[in-house]
């Protein structure tokens, strides 16, 4: 079977633009990336009122790697550990959009990479009615803690299984959770998932 070749398709500029050059026209109609990080790296988004990190370093040899969940002496949340729980994403999928009224979640990725999302509906937060989107992998583990009232939804943009653990700030209550939900694709919120993606 003999195989087709594509011919290319040639764009000429439109005579009536003028002069204009080819270059011209699709940069007329190019957006410029803004800025995202500092000269030093440092990420320039504005990161969600009351959202706090931990990174977790990972040490790596010819065995294997080594990387620590939890240590009190970190002092990094006031709150005590007190209920944790693992769970999985698969590739495409979203877990959310979810809120806790009552608990604050504090996630920490095991395995995979993960987008969070997150969006402020507080009245009285500097954040209020933004967007926040975060990247984790297990080449930059961090623990991630999410302010209570703070919608947020997890992206799978990875090719495996993501694999979280969580150290929410109080046990699951069986009886009455501690839950809200939107679907992936309400309009309350601005921001939309890939198309193909989906989620509940």
């Amino acid at each position: 079977m003999q195989g087709s070749t594509l011919k290319p398709t040639i764009v000429h500029p439109d005579p009536a633009a003028g002069s204009s050059s080819l270059l011209d026209v699709t940069l007329a109609a190019a957006v410029r990336d803004s800025a995202t990080v500092t000269p030093e790296g440092e990420n320039l988004q504005r990161l969600t009122d009351g959202l706090s990190f931990h990174e977790i370093p990972t040490h790596v040899d010819e065995r294997g790697s080594v990387f620590e969940l939890y240590d009190p002496r970190w002092n990094w949340h006031p709150d005590p550990l007190v209920f944790a729980y693992c769970f999985t994403i698969r590739p495409r999928y979203v877990k959310g959009w979810n809120l806790h009224r009552e608990h604050e979640d504090r996630y920490m990725l095991l395995q995979g990479e993960l987008e969070l999302v997150l969006f402020d509906p507080r009245p009285d937060s500097p954040t209020c009615g933004q967007v926040g989107r975060i990247a984790c992998s297990e080449y930059n583990r961090r623990i991630v803690t999410f302010p209570r009232n703070v919608w947020h939804a997890d992206y799978n943009i990875g090719t495996r299984d993501a694999v979280l653990v969580n150290f929410p700030t109080r046990p699951y209550d069986h009886a009455n959770p501690d839950k809200y939900r939107l679907p992936i694709d309400t309009r309350l919120i601005p921001f939309r998932f890939p198309p193909g993606t989906r989620g509940w």
